[in-house]
């Protein structure tokens, strides 16, 4: 109740700053009534075009939104975007759109939602975690993008653009600080070196104690949570006029304890039982991130992860030539706890090396308009080596250590592709587009036993396995452009390869006692089939999105933890089958330039249609996970403008969310979320010519605590999401 209060007070607090200004605000936007949504550029369909042009659900988040959102790292995004869930989970982020996610995160899993960085795909989850600095825009496209984005995007793709370098001098400053010992502070400066030749350079810290409260004495420590410096280096090349080179190297050096989990109980009360729904406890905010347990044992992240990136454009008149290849490295190097249920926390060690290479290759063609079409060749080879140990293991007597030493894990993707849109008539347009894509994926590990000598290092299994798949995959649509408004239509398919559990199969090496249809698991695919209409009215103050869609949804790949390779290992298996349905309406509107209103409002149908997790248990019409059936968002902004030049700028935020629910297949017990919704307010001063900005931010007013992971394994552990945080943030531009 004191949450609703606090919205309705804030909604009610900028309504009456409105009505009280109205004059002054019509007499300082004279000509006001002619101001337009700005249009915003997007690429994606791999080339330009305007985002109310694109026959795409897509969602194009600005460096100013992504601000004054409070949007600093992945997983604020799903704060601005619909029908999305980013998640910490306990290795990495989970992301989720319309309800298709993926909850492997080892080495071996791949993700249904593809993570880009300028276009380059991120294979781990570890690394996707990054600070958000200097960015031109991020794009979520929603549904299936296999044919132009490549592997694992079954669900959508993220892309993450930074800006690129300008031939002018820029310079910029940007700090924060808040609750939670928040800190971040960035810089860019962007130097032209002569009329061919740009630089562009970019820093950021990001640094926040833990949400997470101890609750029972203990000597070690769980803050800083998270203390991070990344940097960003850009040239930008003009060789010819017609060809362009960008290269980028990057590099980010993620620090602190990385403590991220309480106990279930603090949520849920037991007993678990398979099939069956644990009462919700509704504790207040400090209760339910507060830990009834001592950590046993000082966390630490110490992970670094680093790349380089060369974007070639070469415009050879009706077709242009595009290369975008790629090398990164990650290195993690984790001193962490696992709660096993004792009242002291038991200490987990692990390292993992990680490198990617992707190139591809793509030529695109325009005759003018009628004819556009692209066609290319992909490939990408991913390899890492890992060590995890669980040390002093209770549940082995006498062991030093039980884990899992795996060297090499190797993923092979390669993939030709092409997709045209042909123009019928004046303003309607067909797609067709077509994908094969090729993957291998092997790794050779062992699971062992560590015991003091004499007795050493016990294998207790290997895990020594390889696979490859094939797929093609198409994409058909049609859509109308009248002008104003834009309707569309699509049907296209997605995959993600399958892969294969811990061990090894009966015949192929020692302590091999696996059958085919225990260790391997088989690819996810989905069909999805989309109309929408995009539309402008009334001097296109007022912008209008709306879409429906149905997907038929095969071979979910779920994952649980079990005791089959001699101790807790992560296995996965292929789902029946489910259907998701779902409409997302969109609308801005902007009377004048002194006002904006924004609203959205989503419906989402996701469930399994054929799934038998356990003997007894029929999952069938059950929700998939993270897909609440109603969410919707209000949000209203007002400027006021000052005498000197200046603005001031207020906006209040509130997203509405009905309950979801989250499965931990281990125990096959669906965990329910309740329903809630958040409120943010910001307050910002700018100088005049943007010179510089102070800002008041308060996010989450009603210090709701939502769960966004959740094990049933050991103890039972929960992960959340923000509480209530608060701050100010300043910036400047030279």
């Amino acid at each position: 109740m004191n949450g609703v209060r606090a919205s309705l007070w804030a909604t009610a607090c900028l309504a009456a700053l409105s009505v009280a200004s109205g004059a002054h605000a019509q007499k300082a936007g004279d000509g006001a009534q002619s101001v337009a949504l700005d249009e915003i550029v997007v690429t994606a369909n791999r080339t330009e075009s305007l985002a109310s042009k694109t026959p795409i659900a897509l969602s194009a988040v600005s460096p100013d939104v992504l601000r004054d959102s409070g949007v600093t790292n992945p997983l604020n995004l799903s704060d601005v975007v619909p029908n999305l869930s980013i998640d910490r989970a306990f290795v990495g982020i989970q992301i989720t759109i319309r309800g298709i996610t993926s909850t492997d995160t080892t080495e071996k899993g791949d993700p249904s939602v593809a993570f880009l960085q300028d276009g380059v795909y991120i294979a781990r989850p570890q690394a996707q975690e990054v600070s958000f600095f200097d960015l031109e825009r991020v794009e979520v496209l929603r549904g299936p993008q296999g044919t132009l984005y490549g592997r694992n995007t079954t669900a959508g793709v993220i892309n993450v653009i930074s800006a690129k370098p300008k031939h002018e001098f820029q310079a910029s400053a940007d700090g924060a600080y808040g609750n939670f010992g928040t800190v971040q502070a960035s810089g860019m400066v962007n130097v032209p070196v002569n009329d061919a030749i740009a630089l562009r350079a970019a820093v950021n810290l990001e640094r926040r104690d833990n949400y997470i409260r101890k609750g029972v004495a203990s000597p070690f420590g769980i803050s800083p949570f998270k203390d991070n410096l990344s940097g960003r280096l850009s040239a930008m090349i003009d060789i010819t006029p017609s060809i362009n080179l960008v290269v980028r190297g990057d590099y980010s050096r993620m620090t602190g304890t990385g403590f991220s989990s309480v106990r279930l109980s603090n949520f849920f009360t037991g007993p678990f039982v398979a099939g069956q729904a644990p009462l919700h406890v509704d504790l207040d905010s400090k209760a339910a991130r507060t830990l009834t347990y001592a950590p046993g044992v000082d966390t630490d992240s110490d992970n670094d992860t680093w790349g380089v990136t060369a974007d070639l454009t070469w415009d050879m008149g009706p077709v242009v030539m595009s290369y975008l290849g790629s090398y990164r490295e990650l290195s993690q190097h984790n001193d962490l706890q696992a709660d096993l249920g004792a009242p002291v926390s038991t200490p987990v060690r692990f390292d993992g090396e990680y490198w990617q290479n992707s190139q591809e290759l793509r030529f695109a063609y325009d005759d003018g308009g009628r004819i556009t079409a692209q066609a290319g060749g992909y490939y990408f080879k991913e390899r890492s080596g890992i060590a995890a140990f669980i040390l002093q293991p209770p549940f082995i007597p006498g062991a030093l250590a039980f884990g899992f030493p795996q060297d090499p894990t190797i993923a092979v993707s390669k993939g030709v592709f092409g997709q045209a849109n042909f123009e019928v008539i004046p303003g309607l347009k067909l797609t067709a587009g077509i994908r094969y894509s090729s993957d291998e994926k092997s790794r050779v590990g062992q699971t062992v036993i560590i015991f003091p000598a004499p007795v050493g290092t016990i294998p207790t299994q290997q895990n020594n396995a390889e696979r490859s798949f094939e797929k093609v995959i198409w994409r058909l649509g049609a859509d109308y452009d009248f002008g104003a408004t834009m309707i569309y239509g699509v049907v296209s398919t997605g995959y993600k390869a399958g892969g294969f559990n811990d061990g090894c199969e009966i015949g192929t090496g020692p302590f091999c006692g696996f059958t085919a249809d225990v260790l391997y698991y088989a690819p996810e695919t989905v069909t999805a089939y989309e109309a929408g209409i995009k539309t402008r009215f009334a001097d296109n103050r007022v912008r209008l999105n709306a879409s429906i869609f149905h997907y038929d949804y095969k071979g979910l790949q779920l994952s649980s933890t079990s005791n089959i390779c001699g101790g807790p290992c992560q296995v996965t298996t292929n789902a029946g089958a489910a259907k998701i349905d779902g409409l997302e309406l969109e609308a801005n509107i902007q009377p004048n330039e002194n006002h904006r209103i924004d609203l959205a409002f989503n419906y989402l149908d996701a469930r399994y249609s054929r799934f038998l997790p356990t003997p007894g248990v029929d999952f069938a019409g059950r929700p998939l996970d993270r897909s609440p059936k109603v969410t919707a968002s209000a949000g209203y902004n007002f400027t006021y403008p000052l005498e000197n030049g200046g603005r001031l700028e207020a906006s209040a935020r509130v997203r509405l969310s009905q309950s979801y629910v989250l499965t931990d297949f281990t125990s096959v017990v669906q965990f329910r979320q309740p329903s809630f919704h958040k409120t943010d307010l910001t307050l910002t001063y700018t100088a005049p010519q943007d010179r510089y900005y102070v800002q008041g931010y308060l996010k989450n007013i009603e210090d709701e605590i939502t769960l966004g992971s959740v094990s049933t394994s050991f103890a039972g552990t929960a992960i959340f999401a923000d509480p209530r945080t608060y701050g100010v943030r300043v910036g400047a531009k030279f």
